[in-house]
């Protein structure tokens, strides 16, 4: 027979409530203001009054933003993959360390996430100039013929987005991976499979959860970049968190920028819905 809970150890069930209040408090009640402006009536000259119309979502049937919704999703999916496929490789040989070096590399990747966007920005977009930049160090060695620029570009931009979604990359990485038996990969050797098939056709088959949680959020993280699309690439690289606060503060359109923000959020959370459910179907089998 247990023993009655003391006030001490006792946990008033209020508590449980206070997360609820947050999420509702924090999430809920700004996502439905944001809802409530989308549908609204833009007023010419100002900003918009009370209304219920689609013609903000509409909107997103033109060209133009259909561009810049492919164009926005395509960088993000880029750039999951290129961290999921750099940091995977990373974080299998980084478990074979010993745990001296595996918390020295840990430290040194959440010390990259102590840094500000804006200094990244401003460091890349500095690294890759043509006065200061590589490009001279290129050309020192002979590489090239002359210093170039490789700022505003497509390559700079994702290279600023792997570097921001890398360590993430490698922190959901790297608890699923240093539990893995490494029997596992020496009973495929043993049985006669390369270094190569034994990576391919055992590790990566068992780490595929991980693998998806990881994509999923280094694409939701690049999926609402602000400052390195203005800063590494060109106006025809800006992703959708550029577009919307041009159209919410430079254009006066908030019923316009509403509903983008609306459609960013609800694919990054159809993203961590699907996610969790797959993760729900492995366990189940």
């Amino acid at each position: 027979m247990t023993a009655p809970a003391t006030p001490e150890t006792a946990v008033p069930r209020w508590i449980a409530l206070w997360p609820a209040l947050m999420l509702g408090l924090f999430f809920l009640v700004p996502f439905g203001i944001m809802l409530s402006v989308s549908v609204a009536h833009r007023v010419a000259g100002g900003f918009f009054e009370p209304g219920f119309e689609w013609a903000s979502y509409i909107r997103f049937l033109t060209p133009f933003f259909g561009r810049v919704l492919a164009v926005s999703l395509g960088i993000s999916l880029a750039a999951a993959a290129i961290c999921v496929a750099l940091a995977f490789p990373f974080t299998v040989f980084l478990a074979t360390m010993s745990r001296t070096v595996q918390t020295r590399v840990l430290v040194v990747l959440l010390s990259v996430l102590s840094l500000s966007e804006v200094i990244i920005g401003f460091s890349l977009s500095t690294l890759l100039s043509q006065t200061a930049g590589i490009g001279n160090l290129f050309a020192a060695i002979g590489l090239i013929d002359a210093p170039r620029a490789y700022t505003p570009s497509l390559f700079a931009l994702l290279t600023g987005l792997c570097y921001l979604g890398f360590p993430f990359a490698v922190l959901v990485l790297y608890a699923p991976v240093s539990r893995l038996d490494p029997e596992i990969v020496e009973a495929a050797r043993v049985m006669g499979a390369s270094a190569a098939r034994a990576f391919f056709g055992v590790v990566v088959p068992l780490q595929r959860g991980a693998l998806t949680g990881a994509f999923i959020l280094v694409f939701v993280f690049t999926l609402g970049s602000y400052l390195l699309p203005q800063l590494l690439g060109r106006p025809e690289h800006w992703t959708l968190s550029v577009h919307i606060t041009d159209q919410a503060i430079y254009q006066a359109n908030l019923p316009f920028a509403a509903a983008m923000s609306v459609f960013l959020m609800l694919v990054a959370l159809a993203l961590v819905g699907l996610a969790s459910l797959a993760g729900r179907d492995r366990g189940a089998a």
